[in-house]
């Protein structure tokens, strides 16, 4: 888990001032790891550290916090939850200023948590941040006197989704959260996309969304759900002449018979044709936009990029 800054500009930008709750460390048992956060406002909130009692009295503790600061929840009899362990938590208010003043550099941000905190960052965390300025490694989260040295998210893996209509949307919604992914959200007009776009996905614009195929990175990973099977096929033939590290189709197996027969015509062979997935999701989840979103999202937590990466340089 790592500090995504997009989600956090997002939630400034709509709420005004917003409060993180980060989990900076567990001992024993608890219901999330370290690293995990959720953002609240006044009439509201996104993410979750772990649901029931902890965050309920998190998000209300949140509310009302006025600085940074840090403390450590026992899980036990002190709030009726099962798992036995302790959290440390950290509360961060920001707002725009406190947030443009946040300071970030080499992929890290490190600050000073409460008033407690030492008048300067300990020695451990200023050698793992020149570790990361001199040799690229990445740290993990680390709390220490007061001061928090946290990695900045970089999503991992480019989603491509090419269509906006009903299940177009139901995966963007679904799939992202989660801040491994990097999604491009591809349609022939604006009116196709909603108002407002999650963190981290960029709208593309295109009256033929097959030109925009080779600015795709090769390793990027595509779903077609259009609602033309003359432009689901266009993109079908453009990507495997540019290459990809998993594709995926919306619609049925004679759908899909076709669409071999015609690819074939165009020229590709079989095995190239069969790394093509159609039908896309889980078919037993039914054929409802946010069944087939659950599915689809599912398939790609099963399937990391690294494996299909590999896999398409074969």
């Amino acid at each position: 888990m790592s500090l995504n800054l997009d989600a956090l500009r997002a939630a400034v930008a709509t709420h005004g001032r917003v409060v993180r709750v980060l989990i900076a460390g567990h001992h024993g048992s608890a219901p999330r790891e370290a690293g995990t956060s959720m953002l609240v406002w006044a009439g509201g909130q996104s993410g979750t550290i772990g649901g029931g009692a902890l965050e309920w009295q998190a998000a209300a503790r949140a509310r009302d916090c006025r600085e940074s600061r840090q403390e450590r929840l026992p899980l036990g009899p002190g709030l009726g939850q099962c798992c036995g362990g302790a959290v440390t938590l950290v509360y961060e208010p920001f707002d725009a200023e406190a947030l443009s003043a946040l300071p970030v550099a080499d992929g890290l941000a490190l600050r000073a948590i409460g008033p407690e905190a030492a008048s300067e960052p300990p020695l451990v965390l200023r050698r793992l941040q020149a570790a990361a300025r001199g040799e690229g490694k990445r740290p993990l989260l680390r709390l220490a006197d007061g001061w928090l040295l946290e990695p900045l998210a970089r999503p991992t893996r480019d989603l491509w989704i090419w269509g906006a209509g009903h299940v177009g949307r139901a995966i963007v919604a679904t799939a992202a959260p989660l801040p491994d992914l990097a999604i491009t959200w591809v349609d022939t007009t604006g009116a196709r996309f909603p108002d407002r776009l999650p963190a981290r996905v960029t709208r593309r614009i295109a009256s033929a969304p097959a030109g925009l195929v080779p600015e795709a990175p090769g390793a990027a990973e595509h779903l077609i759900l259009t609602y033309s099977h003359a432009l689901d096929l266009a993109l079908c033939h453009a990507l495997l002449g540019h290459g990809f590290a998993a594709a995926g189709l919306i619609g049925s197996a004679s759908k899909w018979a076709r669409f071999r027969a015609r690819l074939a015509a165009l020229g590709h062979g079989p095995s190239a044709i069969a790394r093509i997935r159609c039908p896309i999701g889980d078919p037993g989840l039914g054929k409802h936009p946010q069944a087939i979103a659950v599915g689809v999202v599912a398939e790609l937590l099963r399937s990391p990029a690294l494996t299909r990466g590999q896999q398409a340089a074969r």
